[in-house]
């Protein structure tokens, strides 16, 4: 290979074909993980009721006819951050903001928080489209308080889009 040639490509893909990154990101215990597997149809990121298992990014990487879709899950973006490790979880989801494609903003259905509001507040600095997703659709009852719940959420940010899910029932994941 001389030096002005290209390298040869390891994966050629058709022009049909789209690739992407998209984190996951939201406040800590709204299934973020839980989301990713679901997603994935198999259990790659570590999933427990105790807030900030995940500690890392995680990748995982859905495959479809015509996409090839990396997911990134992320740290819980939390306040009260006094421990290094703590701080060093927020800066990681935070960082990942800048490297994706979509952010999907994952929020718990029928709960907001002054830690979705900080999730919210990073996502406003970022020029990145993202998609909310209302996760735990299952557990509101009665049903008509999702539909106030989904209006007033929809009314704090332009969203590309939001979509009512059930992570944990693979509920409404296309």
């Amino acid at each position: 290979m001389d030096d002005n040639s290209e390298p040869p490509s390891l994966i050629q893909y058709s022009e049909d074909l789209s690739c992407g990154f998209i984190a996951i990101v939201g406040r800590p215990n709204v299934g973020k993980s839980t989301l990713l597997n679901s997603f994935l149809g198999q259990k790659v990121s570590i999933t427990s009721k105790k807030p900030q298992t995940t500690r890392h990014r995680i990748l995982g990487v859905k495959h479809n006819s015509d996409s090839q879709l990396v997911f990134v899950d992320t740290p819980g973006i939390h306040q009260n951050a006094k421990k290094m490790m703590n701080r060093h979880m927020n800066k990681v989801a935070s960082a990942t903001l800048s490297d994706v494609d979509c952010i999907l903003f994952l929020v718990e259905a029928g709960k907001w928080t002054e830690e979705d509001d900080l999730v919210l507040q990073h996502l406003q600095e970022s020029k990145i489209p993202v998609i909310m997703a209302v996760n735990k659709i299952d557990l509101v009852k009665p049903k008509e308080k999702l539909l106030d719940y989904i209006l007033e959420v929809s009314s704090k940010y332009d969203f590309i889009e939001l979509v009512p899910v059930s992570a944990s029932k693979s509920k409404n994941l296309d």
